[in-house]
Parts: C-alpha cells; structure tokens; sequence
C-alpha cells in the first residue's frame, strides 16, 4: 500500500553561500494512512521546521517530500497544520472563526450547511456554550480548542500538529491531550504531533520517533512503536511497567544524541604565576614601597656568577 507521506533523504539548510546552517539532514520518513506518529525532540532541534516541509510552507534543499506519491509543492487544504501560537482572528467569534475556514473549503455548501458543518466541530471540541466569544474572553486552553476545531473542519488527510500545547499549564494540557486522541480514535485521521515531551509523545501515538540532533543537522531515529491499548486512561497507563521503560528508552536516547554533538575542548592549564602570601610571617613595607604580589617566576630566577677578568 502506498504510504500517504513520504519523506526521502531530505536536508534543509538556511543562510547564504558563505554561511550556510544545515537544520536538518537525510530525514527519511514514511506515514501511512490512519497513523497516529509524535515526533519528538529538543528544542531548537528543527522539529517546527519539519512540520512545516510537510506543509509545504517550505521546501527541502535536497531528497524529496511526496503525498500520494507527488511531491508537495505547497500548502493545501489537504494537509491541516495547529500552530504553537492558536492563530486565530480576535475580532471574530469561537465560531465564526471556524466558519471562516469552512466558507474557504466548501464555497458550494449552502449557508445553513456550512452553519451546521461549523456548529458540529465546535461542539466536537465542546466549546458549544462559548461560540459567541472573542478570543480575548477565552482561556489559552480554550483558544487552543478553537484552532483545533477550525484545522478539522477542513477536513484534512493530515492533522499537523506543532506543538500545539507547548504554552498551556500542565492541567490544561493534560485535558487536552485526552481530547485529542479522542478525537483521533473516533475519527482516523492521519496525525503528525510535534512535541518535546516524552509523556506526551507516549501517551497520545502509536509509533514516537525521535529527532536526534546531529553534527551535519538534526535526522530522525529509529521509532518506537507503542501498543499500549486505547482508549488510554492517563491514570492508568502511567503505572504500567511498559509505559515507563517506553520513556526511559525514549529519554536516553535523546540523551545519548546530545551528548555526541556536545562539543569537546581541550586546554593546558597552567599554575598561577601568584604565590599566596604567608600570614605567619608578613612582609613589611615601608610608606614609599609600593607592594606587588610575589611570583613564582621570581623564585626560580637563575642566578650567574660573573668574576672580572
């Protein structure tokens, strides 16, 4: 079966010629349709930069992205991005934010097809009673929920998600989280989660793959694939053995990638040339001396006996 996403030797570097910065290197990464995959790395790492080769919004500098077997050459609809950031217009509703989204996809449904269309992902993100609120009366959790909705209700192939929990309090996030994968099990849609959690990365996918930062740029690592059942109860899944040798294994690896791009330095240090002074027997000044520090150099002086001829 040919895999929805396919990702082949791909490297992408920024600068000029003279200065170039290679971000990623030789990533290769194959996705198949219905897959829940989080990848997961550090930060800085060039995960945002990932996701957004998958989008389209950029393009590789070399190896190849396909979807569908043809190569991306920019965004579309078909792929569905949730930024860090929520992205949403604050002088529009809960609602018509979503809406917005739905007039752009679906311009041959008729008004109360699109009404009911939007109504129905907002509900799915169980944000009903605040769908005639502005951003600014929303909580972050909240906001967040709003993006989600908007990004599936275009109905993409490809959920993309860039650490779309990143700013949120640990709670929230946690709520989140279960919503989500929710979402998912009831619906299939083919998810990519950015995330720097390992928890997380456990706890809402079915393969983790690892970002590893490298000297020649970051590459993917070997997945990791999760058969933890679903629907997974937080509370639970946290106290299985699985669970927690899945994150140690997760964790070291990422530790070990970062040790071997830690660079080493080298350097021969030498003694002070200072010598302290003895207290138990201080020097003694007069007005018109002026004191300086005893040093080593001046003890190992050599001295030459010169006799007159």
């Amino acid at each position: 079966m040919r895999p929805i996403l396919e990702l082949t030797g791909v490297s992408k570097t920024f600068g000029r010629a003279h200065e170039l910065a290679t971000i990623l290197h030789d990533v290769n990464l194959t996705v198949q349709e219905g897959d829940f995959v989080s990848i997961i790395g550090y930060s800085g790492s060039g995960k945002s930069t990932l996701i957004n080769l998958i989008a389209g919004l950029l393009k590789p500098s070399t190896g190849s992205a396909m979807m569908d077997g043809k190569p991306i050459d920019g965004p579309g609809p078909e792929r569905g991005i949730v930024f860090q950031n929520y992205s949403l217009l604050p002088w529009l509703t809960v609602t018509e934010n979503v809406r917005l989204a739905v007039d752009q996809i679906f311009p041959t449904m008729s008004d109360q097809e699109r009404k009911e269309y939007t109504a129905k992902y907002v509900d799915m993100v169980k944000l009903t009673p605040a769908s005639a609120k502005y951003p600014k009366e929303l909580s972050g959790g909240m906001r967040q929920r709003v993006s989600v909705a908007r990004t599936l209700a275009i109905n993409p192939r490809i959920l993309l998600l860039d650490e779309p929990l990143s700013a949120l309090d640990a709670l929230t996030r946690a709520t989140l989280q279960d919503e989500i994968a929710d979402i998912w099990h009831k619906n299939r849609t083919t998810v990519i989660w950015i995330t720097n959690d390992p928890d997380e990365a456990i706890l809402v996918a079915d393969r983790v793959i690892p970002l590893l930062p490298g000297r020649e740029g970051a590459t993917l690592g070997s997945e990791i694939s999760v058969s933890i059942p679903r629907p997974r109860f937080r509370n639970d899944v946290l106290k299985t053995a699985e669970f927690k040798d899945l994150k140690l294994g997760l964790v070291q690896t990422l530790i070990d990638a970062k040790k071997d791009t830690s660079p080493t330095v080298s350097k021969k240090l030498a003694a002070p040339d200072i010598l302290p002074e003895d207290l138990r027997n201080p020097r003694k000044f007069t007005v018109f001396d002026r004191p300086t520090p005893r040093r080593r150099s001046q003890l190992e002086r050599e001295e030459l006996k010169i006799e007159a001829s």
